[in-house]
């Protein structure tokens, strides 16, 4: 994509290197049969059973290691740890990162997470690739991310379809109103969920009112049960506060649980002020 931002430039490139070598390991066919044998946990029925009407918020809980801006976010990573922590803390879905070269992740980190808890999982990594997407479901991932940034029209048609067909939900993140616009072109489906980036990829400057406006577009293009989550710069009960007054009530909150020096216990102390 030509306007895709630098830093996904440079991590779609490397993500093309890994896929290389990755098949030199294990063929898409073998992949495949794995992929077949996995029985999804629901990402979006978990989030969809949140009782919104009685203030209740839907939180998607990062297990996460590091950032391209931020460097090193959580120094005694375990991911087991934030996992079972997040779970007690009540926590409606994880997102695990598995990106190595730029979030130090990895997919153990997803594989382990996922056995620890009984919640549902999105691999957060960046798919450009059907063999990332039978891969995702090989390893146990409940729900994929396709990103509009880093994907051409043409691609993520496919991906998506590949991830319904394998019984995986959708996040399908936007940024911009071109974004929008192409994510609405995608077919509709219950599997499918809308995340509103408030951060800027290539100044990262966050604006919450990003969220506001673009999921009120949403709204009027899919109904106000169009399942829509904000990510990115949400700190406090008057972030959440503000977005639910605008009808979103499902939230991707890593970096600000991750930084702290236990990722449950923060998730619980936000849920205690909503």
């Amino acid at each position: 994509m030509t306007n895709t931002p630098s830093i996904l430039q440079k991590i779609v490139a490397t993500k093309f290197d890994e896929i290389q070598a990755a098949k030199a390991n294990i063929s898409q066919d073998e992949l495949l049969i794995k992929a077949q044998a996995h029985t999804p946990r629901g990402f979006a029925k978990a989030l969809r059973a949140i009782d919104t009407s009685t203030g209740a918020i839907g939180i998607i809980s990062e297990v996460k290691k590091a950032s391209p801006s931020k460097g090193i976010i959580c120094q005694n990573f375990d991911p087991v740890i934030a996992a079972t922590g997040y779970e007690k803390a009540g926590a409606t879905c994880l997102s695990v990162l598995t990106d190595r070269d730029y979030f130090q992740g990895h997919d153990d980190y997803l594989i382990a997470a996922r056995s620890a808890v009984s919640l549902p999982v999105l691999r957060k990594d960046f798919m450009v690739d059907e063999y990332q997407i039978i891969e995702s479901a090989a390893i146990g991932a409940d729900c994929i991310l396709l990103i509009m940034a880093c994907l051409d029209d043409d691609t993520i048609h496919h991906l998506h379809k590949t991830a319904i067909d394998l019984g995986l939900d959708v996040l399908i993140e936007i940024h911009t109103q071109d974004e929008l616009e192409r994510a609405l072109r995608l077919p509709k489906s219950s599997h499918n969920i809308y995340g509103i980036n408030n951060r800027d990829l290539n100044t990262f400057q966050v604006d919450l009112e990003h969220s506001i406006r673009l999921s009120q577009q949403l709204f009027a293009a899919l109904g106000d049960d169009a399942l829509v989550v904000s990510e990115s710069g949400l700190n406090d009960a008057d972030d959440i506060h503000l977005m639910q007054s605008n009808n979103i009530h499902h939230f991707l909150i890593g970096e600000q649980f991750m930084k702290t020096d236990n990722a449950g216990d923060a998730l619980a102390k936000l849920l205690s002020t909503i």
